[in-house]
């Protein structure tokens, strides 16, 4: 049995999420929490929000218990990139790419 979470259209670069991701792949929920409670990445919040919601929804849904949890799955895909312009010196224009991220989390429990 899995519970899953996934947050889309995040604006971080899927980059700098997958950092904090590889922090709690395979760690049980409490020792999670806390490896992002004291990360200082932005993405540290998105994640924790996250993983917040698939414990929630294994804990309402599927009547795991919390305490045997574990992050079984977390990876970081990459969602629409926004595009814009910004001008430079002779007329020209540089793109600047405003990438996002879809969040996934899935926990299992032992």
């Amino acid at each position: 049995m899995e519970a899953k979470a996934t947050a889309k259209y995040i604006r971080i670069a899927p980059r700098k999420a997958r950092v904090v991701i590889d922090l709690i792949r395979g760690k049980n929920v409490a020792e999670a929490f806390a490896v992002l409670k004291f990360t200082p990445k932005i993405g540290a919040d998105v994640v924790n929000k996250v993983l917040k919601s698939a414990v929630a929804n294994a804990e309402n849904n599927f009547d795991m218990n919390v305490d045997a949890l574990y992050v079984a799955e977390a990876y970081v895909d990459q969602g629409p990139t926004l595009k814009r312009i910004h001008p430079r010196s002779r007329g020209q224009a540089f793109k600047i790419l405003k990438r996002t991220s879809h969040v996934t989390v899935i926990v299992k429990e032992k």
